[in-house]
């Protein structure tokens, strides 16, 4: 795993025209763009195939903190680098 670390001065004029929480609304706002795109493609894919026991009526009618609590609790187990259950022996 590769770290890097990058420091940069900026000059007084810089840091005066620099507004620290304009800067974290406007990263928030790209957050939210993307995650909002992602929960509806994730609200398509589970529309078009719901899961067992739900209609896509369900799926639309979901909020998103549920859909994405409901995807989570799908492929909790998925993991495939998950080693649980299985016998490793070690020869040292």
């Amino acid at each position: 795993m590769e770290f890097t670390i990058s420091f940069f001065i900026v000059g007084k004029e810089a840091m005066d025209s620099f507004s620290f929480p304009s800067f974290y609304a406007t990263i928030l706002l790209k957050e939210d763009a993307t995650i909002k795109s992602d929960i509806e493609d994730l609200r398509n894919k589970y529309i078009k195939n719901p899961p067992e026991g739900m209609t896509p009526r369900d799926i639309r009618q979901m909020s998103e903190s549920d859909l994405l609590d409901m995807d989570y609790f799908l492929h909790e187990f998925d993991d495939d680098d998950d080693d649980w259950g299985t016998e490793v022996f070690y020869i040292f």
